[in-house]
């Protein structure tokens, strides 16, 4: 039986069918994705499911700073390089806006938009500078996010007795003297601290903020390690015992390593959200680039992503409990609870004056000036 939902298909595809052949090759979608952050799988699937005669490319790039390179390459070569779509982390998108190496996407009337949570909504309405903005265009389709977590051995925790760690404020306990790994980034460093305090990630003026110097200097004392590549590492080799990171590297790690185990804080963390932008110099395909996008925020590709991936898709957040496999109903990294989620906060742009002050404020910590 022809239901509603395949009717549509069929009536789009014979809609945009003859644009499509108009324009010889336009209709091959290049995309450019983080490695690792689709299910091979779900290319199968989605060249099934829309029979158009066109290719889909999926070239995997390794890091996010790469694909934001990629950005800047393709407009300096007006996109002689080739990519329709291109996998940006959240925290670039502001840069990319202002820097126009992206375009607005037209996307809030595609059929799975309302499955978005309204954080993830938020998140990608931004004004012309890249700044929030609820009246602004949408910048980006967020398909897969994740979170900072606190990872540690167990095994080393069990051996001495100590408590696990539950929160931030674990981080600053005397026996952890000494054997802490934290990320070499300004912004998760001094926000989990603001968070410690019951403050936002997102606090604009740090001088309101009067314990934040000398709570930054205790926690610089029980650091051995910073980094934003290795910082698992020490972990790894037993020279730290705690580390802060982000969620899918060490879901990942996980895999390897059974005695290392992560949390999310109690008092909430920071989130982010990789996200698919078009490049400004792509303006020849729409329809193929759409229904990509769409199909990431099905709910079976939802899935794919939590299950496949070392990350989950913000629709599985608002999906029923009952379609959501066991698995991933269990996994408190890809599915925190709602009450931890509405404590958390993604890393929001700052004013360049706050900026500024986040960056004296770090030179200062790691300097021991504080």
């Amino acid at each position: 039986m022809l239901n509603r939902r395949n009717f549509l298909k069929i009536l789009l595809a014979s809609a945009i069918a003859p644009s499509l052949s108009a324009c010889g090759n336009s209709n091959a979608l290049t995309v450019k994705a983080l490695k690792g952050s689709i299910p091979p799988q779900l290319l199968g699937e989605f060249k099934n499911q829309f029979e158009l005669g066109r290719n889909v490319n999926i070239n995997p790039i390794t890091q996010l700073k790469e694909l934001y390179s990629l950005l800047e390459d393709l407009a300096a070569t007006e996109g002689q390089k080739g990519a329709n779509l291109v996998t940006l982390g959240d925290i670039w998108l502001k840069d990319a806006i202002a820097n126009e190496l992206i375009q607005p996407l037209g996307i809030d009337s595609l059929h799975n938009w309302e499955q978005l949570p309204s954080s993830w909504q938020n998140l990608v309405q931004r004004d012309s500078q890249g700044n929030l903005d609820p009246a602004g265009k949408i910048w980006g389709a967020p398909y897969r996010w994740g979170s900072t977590v606190i990872a540690y051995r167990e095994d080393k925790f069990g051996e001495a007795g100590y408590e696990v760690p539950t929160d931030w404020g674990d981080l600053w306990r005397e026996e952890l003297r000494d054997r802490v790994s934290l990320l070499d980034q300004p912004r998760e460093i001094i926000g989990l601290t603001l968070k410690k305090l019951g403050e936002s990630y997102n606090t604009k003026n740090l001088e309101n903020i009067p314990n934040l110097k000398q709570e930054l200097a205790s926690l610089h004392q029980q650091v051995k390690f910073y980094s934003s590549q290795a910082y698992l590492q020490p972990l790894i080799l037993e020279e730290t015992w705690i580390a802060v990171g982000w969620s899918s590297d060490v879901l990942q790690l996980q895999t390897r390593y059974p005695d290392i185990k992560a949390i999310i804080p109690q008092s909430g963390t920071a989130l982010w959200s990789d996200i698919w932008v078009q490049p400004t110099v792509n303006d020849a395909i729409s329809e193929p680039l759409w229904q990509w996008i769409d199909f990431c925020w099905e709910l079976q590709a939802a899935k794919q992503i939590g299950l496949f991936t070392n990350a989950s898709s913000p629709i599985l957040l608002n999906a029923k409990i009952d379609k959501i496999p066991t698995t991933l109903q269990q996994d408190f990294l890809r599915m925190p609870s709602p009450e931890l989620l509405d404590k958390s906060e993604f890393l929001l742009p700052l004013s360049e004056k706050t900026d500024q002050q986040y960056q004296q404020v770090w030179k200062e910590m790691r300097t021991n000036q504080l």
